[in-house]
């Protein structure tokens, strides 16, 4: 198990943070020292954990929608994608405890064609609203299907942070990731209405290995 890279600048200041706690603790009240230790241990071990990025082996599929995330499906809905696609989709969303993975992947390969960054509230990821009140980050893709898709990585209410890595005009792929969103949050996909859906409300699902769904055959 890796450390994944967005974590690497929170990690070090919680490493300095712990050893300065523990030295201080140590010298100037050694009684409370051991019980300093495990909790800041505690947390320590918690951080590294919510910051692990698993290996794992991407079975690579044009006609295949993986999941972009670790979770559980909360939403399996007909909405419209009013940002960009300006159409009805199905919209899938995957809600991410602390406890999951929070690296993203890509859901299908093809070719970035748009990304923007929304600064927003910090709702609890599950409600509703969170898609178009919270912090968030939209990224479409022309999949190598033809379909075009919208991935919406979105901040939950501990979340202060999402990091991106597609870029417009860049290609997408199955087996790389997305990004990564610090601390509880959720992703929705809009996907055609014509999508198969092969997961169910409730379903626990991981990312880059659960099939969401397949395109329509041409």
């Amino acid at each position: 198990m890796k450390i994944h890279k967005a974590g690497y600048p929170l990690l070090a200041k919680a490493l300095v943070t712990y050893a300065c706690v523990n030295t201080l603790m140590f010298v100037a009240l050694p009684v409370a020292f051991p019980h300093v230790l495990v909790a800041t241990s505690l947390l320590l071990l918690f951080m590294l954990n919510f910051f692990r990025s698993p290996c794992r082996e991407i079975p690579v599929d044009d006609r295949v929608i993986l999941s972009a995330a670790d979770g559980r499906v909360v939403v399996i809905e007909e909405t419209f994608e009013a940002e960009y696609l300006k159409r009805p989709c199905l919209q899938v969303s995957v809600f991410m405890s602390i406890f999951n993975v929070h690296v993203n992947w890509f859901a299908v390969n093809g070719t970035v064609t748009y990304v923007k960054h929304h600064p927003g509230k910090h709702l609890i990821a599950y409600l509703p609203k969170s898609s178009l009140d919270n912090e968030r980050a939209t990224v479409a893709i022309r999949a190598s299907a033809g379909e075009e898709i919208v991935t919406r990585q979105i901040a939950g209410a501990l979340a202060r942070r999402i990091v991106t890595y597609a870029a417009e005009g860049r290609e997408a792929r199955q087996d790389r990731h997305l990004g990564f969103i610090k601390f509880g949050s959720r992703v929705d996909l809009f996907l055609p209405l014509d999508t198969a859906i092969h997961v169910r409300l409730g379903q626990k699902v991981t990312g880059g290995q659960t099939i969401i769904g397949t395109f329509k055959q041409p």
